[in-house]
């Protein structure tokens, strides 16, 4: 048996003796046949109670197997980390999940758990977490890119490497495997909104449809779906023309709720433009007989825009809506959320600022408007630049014309041309009275304002 103060590495066997009892350390063989048995490691690991754990493994074939072994485990826990060599992937997710459930949103938690429980786990739940290595999430993202976009795999790799940040934090984990995987390319696909006039024909259509104004304020403000189902009428200023993003309205396994924004940035206060204040005031006489209708039996949420009894809208029913309309109206189909991304293409088309674009539509970085919404931008920037190119070629085209001829009214004192040096070239050469085109003759005798002021 070998050791040192973090641990030792013996040999032992199974043999029994006549009793039936194990020899382990005891076996008279082990001294002369070096290969038999198996090798162990024992180290002692500090506990939270201050008692004396040992962890005792085996089954390595080698000795230097359990000291490797051994190592991996004294480095673990003079580092401070939580040495547990039984946990498994499946089991520390699951930890996880309990944890995040009371510090996400439901909607975040519905994500966790689907990417955790139907790819994760299968794939790679059965390795211990200690033993997770990056080939392990490399396969993992292999696998899930079957029957799956680059951006769901990547949302994948965000929640796995998310559940590791935390196992790092807590000093369960000496550092994050799955930060050093590349997860596959998510380019965002290039946006196609509306142009102006399918906008505006789709919103003419719409103008009879009793959720009309919804579209409206959604186009015009570029808001979320949730966030303009979660307007509240103390939301809103219309006379100042603004609206304060504060709820959201969600859909969690068919219950909806009330949540907050997508994100911090997302609280914000947007303009109204004139024609979303004249939908509101025209929706808020509408339920103001609703609610009279309903009397005691109306749910009062203040919501904005809510069913005819106050409920909230359920999101999908929206979204079902908005498709209805359009192939009504004869438009190419779009997606609702791309009322959002036509608000950005418009003020782009205007002459917006990308960094104005991206405060308005409560972008967290100007980095997700730029990747969202560059190709929009590039357009806007050629048509740019050939404005400019169009200036160049009349200033080139006004600096060619051929300039007044200021041929002096004297004739100089010498009687001799002055000439270039080509205009002397040839025989037929015309000589031209006075000095050069475009100069003028100098009268000392005539003085700048300034010097007549000075004299």
């Amino acid at each position: 048996m070998t050791g040192d103060r973090r641990g030792r590495v013996y040999r032992r066997c199974s043999c029994r003796d006549n009793a039936g009892k194990q020899l382990g350390q005891s076996c008279p063989r082990l001294a002369a046949d070096g290969k038999h048995g198996v090798w162990y490691y024992a180290v002692d690991l500090p506990t939270t109670t201050g008692k004396r754990k040992t962890m005792r493994r085996g089954g390595f074939s080698t000795k230097a197997a359990a000291s490797r072994a051994l190592s991996d485990v004294t480095n673990r826990a003079s580092q401070g980390v939580q040495v547990d060599d039984r946990e498994t992937v499946a089991s520390f997710l699951t930890r996880w999940l309990q944890v995040k459930a009371g510090e996400a949103k439901s909607t975040t938690m519905r994500s966790y758990r689907a990417h955790v429980e139907k790819v994760i786990i299968p794939a790679i739940g059965q390795v211990p977490i200690e033993r997770l290595r990056a080939e392990h999430v490399e396969q993992l993202l292999a696998g899930a890119m079957e029957g799956r976009g680059p951006v769901t795999v990547r949302r994948i790799h965000a929640t796995l490497r998310s559940a590791l940040s935390y196992g790092v934090k807590t000093r369960r984990l000496p550092f994050n495997v799955a930060s050093n995987v590349t997860p596959p390319n998510g380019t965002r696909p290039e946006v196609q909104p509306w142009s102006a006039g399918e906008l505006a024909a789709f919103l003419r259509h719409v103008e009879t449809d009793r959720l009309g104004p919804l579209f409206e304020v959604i186009a015009a403000c570029g808001l979320r779906r949730g966030e303009a189902l979660g307007l509240r009428w103390s939301d809103l200023d219309l006379t100042q023309r603004t609206a304060r993003i504060r709820q959201t309205v969600v859909d969690v396994g068919g219950r909806l709720e009330f949540s907050t924004p997508k994100t911090r940035s997302s609280e914000a206060t947007v303009p109204l433009t004139e024609r979303a204040v004249q939908a509101l005031a025209q929706w808020r006489l509408g339920q103001e007989l609703d609610r009279q209708a309903w009397g005691d039996g109306y749910e009062d949420h203040d919501l904005v825009f809510a069913r005819e009894n106050g409920a909230p809208l359920r999101p999908e029913y929206v979204t079902r809506r908005f498709v209805a309309l359009s192939k009504a109206a004869g438009l190419r189909q779009v997606r609702l959320h791309d009322l959002r991304h036509g608000a950005a293409s418009l003020m782009l088309a205007a002459g917006v600022p990308m960094a104005i674009v991206s405060k308005m539509l409560r972008h967290s970085s100007i980095g997700i408007t730029v990747d969202t919404y560059g190709h929009l931008s590039e357009e806007t920037s050629r048509v740019a630049s050939d404005a400019m190119g169009a200036l160049l070629d009349a200033a080139f085209a006004a600096a060619s014309e051929p300039a007044r001829d200021h041929t002096a009214t004297t004739t100089p004192s010498t009687g001799v041309e002055s000439q270039p040096q080509s205009a002397l070239e040839g025989p037929n050469v015309q000589v031209r009275q006075g000095g050069p085109r475009g100069d003028r003759t100098l009268n000392p005798r005539i003085k700048s304002p300034l010097l007549c002021r000075l004299s």
